[in-house]
């Protein structure tokens, strides 16, 4: 399946994002891009690649039912596509079997770019390939259970910061241990969201491992960014994160992109607002609850409404939304056939926060391989896992 994409077309990979990339966002963005390709007549398949949020390891294997549902796809998702989380090679390889053995994913992404303080701080994330040993311990454990029936793919960051950089050693270490591709994020930890990734890493790990496809994440704002990271780093695809926040059709155009078609223009904005409901729906119809559905879209609106004339009295009420009829009510109020400027649209967006210091085990940095208070550490926190 993967070999197919890989041969054929330049990968899109929807990273995950939590609380972002549920099962209505995945079909929002599903959807949208589809609309697209019919419009420039593409009627094949897109290859794009939607994951799922992050799903921590352990509590997998207890079964927490809402960690089970980060893992339940609808019956139409071409791939079913999950990230797992963990700093303990053996419960993230039994969390691995398990998805395989249990037909639950058709591919798995190991998570090592999170830079958030309570998933550093365990030594996880963004904060784990530092560790060589049990880097190589995880992936390889991965790659193992995997059985050789499902793909599994990296996410990493640049490094810690710029005092430890780590993506040149650890691509090779998820080479030599099989994986099908290795997404880099031009970014270090520290970097958080903030500043500019450095599209130069991608460039310089797709030379450091050529025989393994790199994709490149970071800064790809538009169809335009996504080509011009592939004609300057010779990565294999992109991964698109903050980009697609309120822009679920940026897919469609960049696929168009690639495939040599005009890029269909940014939507009118009554495509959006019909979007806003469409995604609103299906969060009332994931959670059964259409209060719940409603509150978790209140997110969502800043980014949909980014560059559209609202006026800040509806803005402000449709980030308390509590039902669909007083969404549709608010929607009604927005004029329907504005245009959005380009450089709006396309400019960044989700976060932004700056530098920070990185959260980290106490003497983490102190050596690049686990010592045994460490793994006892790692270990624990593992087994502290009590929900999804």
């Amino acid at each position: 399946m993967f070999a197919d994409l890989l041969a054929t077309n330049p990968v899109i990979e929807l990273a995950p994002m939590a609380g972002v990339t549920n099962r209505a966002f995945r079909r929002v963005c599903r959807e949208a891009s589809e609309s697209i390709r019919r419009e420039i007549g593409q009627t094949d398949d897109d290859g794009t690649i939607y994951v799922a949020e992050m799903t921590t390891s352990q509590a997998l294997l207890m079964r927490h039912p809402e960690t089970i549902d980060l893992v339940t796809f609808d019956a139409d998702e071409r791939v079913r596509s999950a990230q797992l989380y963990g700093v303990d090679p053996k419960i993230v390889g039994d969390a691995v079997r398990m998805l395989v053995d249990e037909d639950m994913a058709d591919h798995i992404d190991l998570n090592f770019g999170c830079p958030v303080p309570k998933v550093t701080r365990k030594g996880g994330g963004s904060a784990l390939p530092w560790k060589r040993d049990l880097f190589s311990d995880i992936v390889n454990s991965a790659v193992t259970n995997a059985q050789g029936k499902v793909p599994v793919t990296v996410k990493m960051r640049v490094g810690i910061d710029d005092d430890h950089i780590t993506y040149l050693d650890a691509g090779r270490i998820a080479a030599d241990a099989g994986v099908t591709w290795v997404a880099l994020h031009g970014r270090t930890a520290a970097q958080y969201y903030g500043g500019k990734a450095d599209w130069n890493t991608i460039a310089r790990l797709v030379e450091h491992i050529p025989n393994t496809p790199v994709l490149g994440n970071g800064d790809i704002w538009s169809a335009a960014d996504a080509q011009r990271m592939l004609n300057e780093t010779g990565a294999r695809g992109v991964v698109i994160g903050r980009g697609c926040l309120g822009r679920p059709w940026l897919f469609g155009q960049i696929r168009a992109s690639f495939a040599g078609e005009i890029v269909p223009a940014e939507p009118q904005v009554g495509v959006i607002l019909d979007l806003m409901k469409r995604h609103a729906k299906l969060l009332t119809e994931m959670h059964g609850n259409e209060f719940k559905g409603c509150q978790e879209m209140r997110k969502h609106m800043a980014w949909y409404l980014k560059g559209v004339v609202a006026g800040t009295q509806t803005r402000g009420a449709l980030a308390l939304i509590s039902n669909l009829a007083e969404l549709d009510e608010l929607l009604e109020t927005i004029e329907r056939d504005q245009y959005l400027e380009d450089a709006i649209a396309k400019s960044p967006r989700g976060r932004t926060t700056p530098d920070k210091r990185v959260n980290l085990p106490d003497g983490w940095l102190n050596s690049q391989f686990m010592s045994v208070r460490e793994q006892e550490t790692v270990r624990e926190a593992e087994l502290s896992v009590s929900g999804g």
